[in-house]
């Protein structure tokens, strides 16, 4: 197959980002770094640099947002437990992958307008097909398309010493990603499985580390 795309960035949703971060640290041997606060769909992060453009973003509720209705989005109100809820691809064609979407699923595929401020007060902004707020995970990715910002949130991160080795899936029937993946040009593995999950493989400071 030929891989025309990007692993933008992984999601591993968590119900307390506070200490989610304390657990990545003893984890990783490098300390999440605090991102921001998704002001239009209630959820804040943190955010480790895994090289060469990708990156492993921690993402809980924000409990101070009341405004923003639930379900939320990437899994967050249905969490059983700390994982990897959802994985973009990066698309510079966003608007014809989105359509690919679609054909998977109905429901998938809608585009919206995203934006957070950093602690610097910097604000990124950027376009994606939106996660759906449900399951609790989906081996599908979202699409995020960053052009109209200036700054990809890895290029304002250190180098935290962590790269990305692989991610991974499974699936109690994997067969049915099989065209989904193929046009979209990429290519995750999955084993069959009696529950969906996402596996991250890295290397840290610690060492060989799986998620």
């Amino acid at each position: 197959m030929n891989i025309k795309k990007q692993i933008d960035h992984i999601v591993y949703t968590v119900s307390d980002l506070d200490a989610a971060m304390d657990t990545f640290e003893t984890l990783l041997g490098v300390r999440p770094i605090f991102g921001g606060i998704h002001h239009h769909f209630g959820t804040k992060n943190a955010l480790i640099n895994l090289d060469n453009g990708i990156y492993l973003e921690l993402l809980a509720a924000d409990t101070n947002n009341t405004a923003v209705p639930r379900p939320r989005w990437m899994g967050v109100d249905c969490l059983t437990k700390n994982q990897i809820t959802r994985w973009a691809l990066r698309s510079n064609h966003l608007h014809t992958d989105s359509r690919v979407l679609q054909e998977f699923h109905p429901q998938m595929g809608l585009l919206k307008k995203g934006e957070r401020k950093t602690i610097d007060d910097i604000l990124l902004s950027w376009e994606l097909s939106m996660p759906l707020p449900n399951p609790e995970v989906a081996l599908a990715p979202f699409l995020i398309d960053w052009s109209k910002t200036e700054q990809h949130p890895t290029e304002m991160l250190p180098d935290m010493n962590c790269s990305f080795k692989g991610l991974s899936g499974i699936h109690p029937h994997p067969e049915v990603f099989d065209e989904l993946f193929e046009k979209l040009g990429f290519e995750l593995r999955i084993d069959k499985g009696t529950a969906p999950a996402l596996k991250l493989q890295l290397q840290c400071p610690n060492g060989s580390v799986t998620v």
